[in-house]
């Protein structure tokens, strides 16, 4: 080890989560030794040698962001998303994000959940940012409670189920139950993509009977109701199983508010949202261009988007996640006469960084230390990912250096998620990464992006409960 540290980030506005433990705000030089910070001193004093110094006066420096929720070289039925691990982690650093949770997801009825899992920590091997990854569960046998403690040993303490999607990728009531019990065994935490399927399958039909199934029609197909029953009836069978559960996604206030609802009822229940939701409504669908919005749940009235802001602004939505999925034109423009053979989801990991820092903090008058709860520290502490979402001694050089008043439009050419379109095209957002320093690594500076190599680590993360008690008892 150096006696003289790799780098130093000097007279930057370090701030941190309220409910990080550590300083909300403080003016300090920043120093990062192997990959970790090894010390914040106070900006009064002397900046302390280095090999290398980044002026951060007049800007801010957060944590790197975690994204919670990407789905990295997915296949689902026919179609393949058009990344792989090294596109989409160099996509992310580039917005500010320095560790991406993907998914094992079966891609039939062959894959179990671990091998789907340990497929994808194999695929993983070429990512430029640090990995996390959780498992998912489609059907029930007598073999899934191995499975899912193998799971655990590699550190993937969550498992995400479908509500919705028959015949691909949905769970039913009694997997789900049966699954949630087992996540308690194993001190993990419950994901869920809550849309009912009953509810959605006639409403799909009925608009097919009536000829209105292009994707025109999308939003008409999935109706808030649909998110909010299925919300309510997965928050019963958690209070039932004691599960801790977390919402993705979450689309509409009211899904919003049955969480708040059953927190105030001492269940461990987590609401979850992402950049378009906050952004866009339902008349992009009456657009030149409607297939850029191919997502579910889709879009929502103006009315809901604003109430969806008002939840975040209030603190009652934890994590803002991109949902990535990187499919391209051509294959959304396939089948955009039918919806129900289209490939669903939205390319987002680059821009989640300021599309939420607009909408929550330019847009909606949050605080940068609320940003930074949504953007990286609350992902962290929620998905028990050790050493990450804050800015204090010991934990993981993962830094973002940005002028908050810098204002950019989004081109989504010039983006670099392996597609060839964004949903955000030609929105002027702030909040916009200038450095971005991921394990000690400086991968973004003025001079632009220094490919790293196939360097990000796999995090194997903590279970939920011990995490959560672990950062207690150092708070307290």
């Amino acid at each position: 080890m150096s006696l003289v540290p790799e780098l130093v980030i000097a007279h930057g506005t370090v701030v941190n989560s309220r409910l990080s433990g550590a300083p909300a705000r403080q003016a300090a030089h920043i120093v990062v030794q192997d990959g970790r910070i090894a010390e914040l001193v106070d900006a009064a004093l002397p900046v302390p040698a280095a090999a290398r110094t980044i002026d951060a006066r007049g800007k801010l420096v957060i944590p790197g962001g975690i994204d919670g929720h990407c789905h990295v070289a997915q296949v689902t039925g026919r179609f393949r998303t058009l990344d792989d691990f090294a596109i989409t982690s160099t996509a992310a650093l580039w917005g500010g994000t320095t560790t991406i949770i993907d998914f094992g997801i079966p891609r039939d009825a062959q894959e179990t959940p671990l091998d789907a899992v340990l497929n994808k920590k194999r695929l993983a091997a070429e990512s430029r940012c640090d990995v996390a990854l959780h498992g998912s569960v489609i059907s029930w046998d007598e073999t899934v409670p191995w499975q899912l403690e193998q799971l655990a040993a590699e550190g993937v303490r969550s498992v995400k189920m479908y509500t919705t999607n028959r015949g691909t990728t949905m769970a039913d009531g009694d997997t789900i139950l049966k699954v949630m019990r087992e996540m308690v065994r194993l001190d993990g935490l419950t994901y869920i993509h809550a849309e009912h399927d009953a509810i959605i399958s006639d409403c799909t039909e009925q608009h097919a009977a009536d000829g209105l199934i292009s994707i025109e029609h999308l939003h008409r197909t999935r109706p808030e109701l649909a998110e909010e029953v299925s919300v309510k009836e997965t928050l019963a069978l958690a209070k039932y199983t004691g599960a801790p559960v977390y919402f993705v996604h979450q689309s509409t206030p009211g899904a919003v508010d049955l969480v708040t609802e059953a927190r105030a009822d001492g269940q461990e229940a987590y609401s979850e949202t992402c950049p378009h939701y906050l952004t866009l409504d339902d008349t992009v669908y009456g657009t030149e261009f409607p297939e850029w919005y191919a997502c579910c749940p889709p879009m929502r009235s103006p009315e809901t988007v604003a109430a969806l802001k008002e939840r975040l602004a209030a603190g009652a939505i934890h994590t803002v996640s991109s949902d990535h999925s990187c499919y391209d034109l051509s294959q959304k423009r396939e089948r955009t006469d039918d919806i129900r053979f289209m490939p669903h989801g939205l390319p987002g990991v680059e821009t989640r960084m300021p599309v939420t820092f607009t909408a929550l903090v330019t847009e909606s008058g949050g605080s940068v230390e609320d940003f930074v709860e949504v953007f990286s520290a609350g992902p962290a502490r929620i998905n028990a990912v050790p050493r990450k979402g804050t800015i204090a001694e010991g934990f993981d050089a993962d830094l973002v250096i940005f002028d908050p008043a810098e204002e950019r439009k989004v081109d989504g050419g010039a983006l670099h998620m392996g597609t060839d379109f964004s949903p955000f095209e030609g929105k002027a957002l702030n909040g916009w990464p200038a450095v971005v320093v991921s394990a000690g690594r400086v991968v973004l500076d003025g001079e632009g992006f220094h490919d790293p190599g196939p360097v990000g680590r796999y995090v194997a993360r903590n279970g939920f409960t011990a995490h959560r008690d672990a950062l207690s008892t150092v708070s307290a």
